[in-house]
């Protein structure tokens, strides 16, 4: 199956390195490139995209409202966003995500992690890696200014061990492993977990573990 690709960022010369990129894939092709968010909205519903690579920082409609109006768009359920960040100084991502995004990636990565990012993304996972992702996104949610947010009491212990090991970017199997599980049951248990918590994907899981407190300060 091709993944269809749309392109949001505001500098053409990121777009079209993009554009070529994915384009050299054999499983993917863009569909479609945005120079502002809501182009990016527009071309998400007009060229049937399975993703959109957005930046956060663009004119008209920044990435952040272009991704939530993306994510509450039910004609467009199918659709992933996958988030570009310069990191250290967009202090956005969390806003992000919340808003919608399925995750995001530094504008400065290699060039086959773009596409990796990108396959993992459009099938339906978070990427949401352990190490630094996770300390950015707990520097930001354990803020001052990050609101207030209830535990998630309707979880089983099992549940909330799950939970814990998503928020800390580990996927199926390595949850597995950690907790002596299947591959399966850990897959069962996470589906479970989005279930009862009305998440539409594993990034959502691990914006309510920090702001639950299930994943504290220092413990990454």
């Amino acid at each position: 199956m091709t993944i269809r690709v749309l392109l949001a960022d505001d500098q053409t010369l990121v777009r079209e390195a993009f554009a070529m990129l994915v384009e050299s894939a054999r499983d993917m092709e863009v569909v479609g490139q945005a120079a502002t968010g809501r182009q990016a909205v527009e071309l998400a519903r007009g060229a049937r995209a399975d993703l959109v690579v957005m930046d956060i920082r663009m004119p008209d409609l920044d990435g952040i409202e272009a991704t939530r109006l993306i994510a509450a768009d039910e004609d467009l359920a199918g659709v992933r966003v996958l988030v570009l960040t310069t990191y250290d100084t967009d202090e956005n991502i969390v806003a992000a995500l919340r808003a919608g995004a399925s995750g995001f990636l530094v504008k400065d990565t290699r060039p086959a992690e773009l596409l990796d990012a990108i396959r993992t993304v459009a099938a339906g996972e978070s990427l949401l890696s352990p190490g630094p992702t996770a300390r950015l996104i707990e520097r930001f949610l354990r803020s001052p200014s990050a609101p207030a947010s209830g535990g998630p009491e309707c979880l089983s212990d099992r549940e909330r061990e799950v939970l814990g090991l998503v928020a800390r970017g580990l996927n199926n199997t390595e949850i597995a492993d950690a907790l002596g599980l299947s591959p399966l049951t850990a897959k069962t248990h996470v589906s479970r977990i989005m279930g009862k918590l009305s998440a539409r994907d594993r990034a959502q899981l691990v914006i309510v573990a920090y702001e639950s407190g299930m994943v504290t300060p220092g413990s990454i």
